[in-house]
């Protein structure tokens, strides 16, 4: 399997919500998106006013991606088709947005969901300073290595 990865193109977009609507934690519809103010249209203007998205390919095909809010210092989204999960994808997609967070940035956020994996995941993965946001969301940090 040949696995690779690069910044989003706006060719890319149907692809990315086919990911995000196809995982099992953190499952979002369209419509649940949509009332998020989260669609096609928004993703599209923030790939075209900076480096923000990065896919990961098998056979052209996306199999998960990456997104940050660069102004704001966040990780906004990191999700793989769950039949490609554990081969690394995740990680070289959250590492490639950190790499640009931190461009600008001492210290990246996200959140999510305290009880998940994807919270084992980016613990995993050096994150920290948790803080609990609400009953269920967890804030994390990390800071750019010297």
């Amino acid at each position: 399997m040949n696995i690779s990865t690069r910044s989003a193109l706006l060719s890319d977009i149907d692809s990315i919500f086919d990911v995000i609507t196809s995982v099992i934690e953190n499952h979002l519809s369209r419509e649940e998106m949509q009332q998020m103010g989260i669609n096609e249209s928004v993703v599209a203007d923030l790939i075209q006013q900076s480096r923000c998205a990065w896919v990961a390919t098998v056979n052209d095909n996306v199999v998960g991606f990456s997104m940050i809010l660069p102004d704001e210092g966040c990780l906004f989204a990191a999700f793989v088709l769950p039949e490609y999960e554990g081969k690394g994808i995740g990680r070289s997609l959250v590492e490639l947005a950190e790499h640009e967070l931190f461009k600008h940035h001492e210290i990246a956020w996200l959140e999510t969901d305290k009880n998940s994996r994807a919270a084992r995941f980016y613990l995993q993965l050096g994150w920290g300073n948790k803080k609990v946001i609400n009953g269920t969301d967890i804030r994390l940090e990390k800071c750019r290595s010297v």
